[in-house]
């Protein structure tokens, strides 16, 4: 990008923020696979149906390779770089509701155990979903119940995450979502 400057008409860059690469290609497609997936299989695809089952498999492999690559992994795709202690989610809680939450390059210590629900609903849900396919557990009531329940709490935690995402994109004057599909986030503190 170029500018005319102000000095004699001759042509400068314009400043560039500068950004760092927090979320890799891993990350990114296992994030928007999932989400992909979950809107098929809670909104589109009938239960139960080929399309369906194929769906949820392949977010259960995407859940795979994103638990492996939790380990070895970019550093903000390792578990090691996000999952809080309980001391440091305590004390961004309590900084979060006087409104003095500090920004993160990587998940925040809630985020981190939102994205970690997540992904224990996500494994569930597709635990459950394979069980009902079994001869053992065909029509076993409590298993199609954990799938849907666990199907539910994903929308309802998943729409919580999305919203505050929004929300601190405006605290923190940065576009989250953006982040996720470019991968890159603003490298100041």
């Amino acid at each position: 990008m170029s500018a005319v400057s102000e000095q004699g008409g001759a042509i400068r860059p314009l400043r560039q923020e500068a950004t760092v690469r927090v979320w890799d290609p891993v990350v990114r497609l296992f994030h928007w696979g999932v989400v992909t997936g979950c809107v098929l299989n809670l909104f589109i695809l009938e239960e139960g149906k080929t399309a369906h089952r194929y769906v949820g498999y392949t977010v259960a492999a995407l859940l795979a390779i994103r638990l492996v690559w939790g380990f070895v992994g970019t550093r903000h795709a390792r578990f090691a770089d996000f999952v809080p202690m309980p001391g440091s989610l305590i004390a961004y809680t309590r900084a979060l509701l006087r409104g003095e939450e500090p920004r993160f390059v990587g998940h925040n210590p809630l985020a981190a155990v939102v994205m970690l629900a997540l992904m224990l609903l996500l494994a569930l849900t597709a635990g459950s979903g394979f069980m009902m396919t079994l001869d053992a557990f065909w029509g076993v009531k409590w298993v199609k119940e954990v799938h849907a329940v666990c199907a539910n709490s994903i929308m309802l935690l998943a729409g919580l995450h999305a919203l505050a995402a929004i929300v601190e994109s405006f605290r923190h004057r940065e576009n989250l979502v953006g982040a996720m599909v470019t991968g890159r986030k603003r490298a100041d503190g």
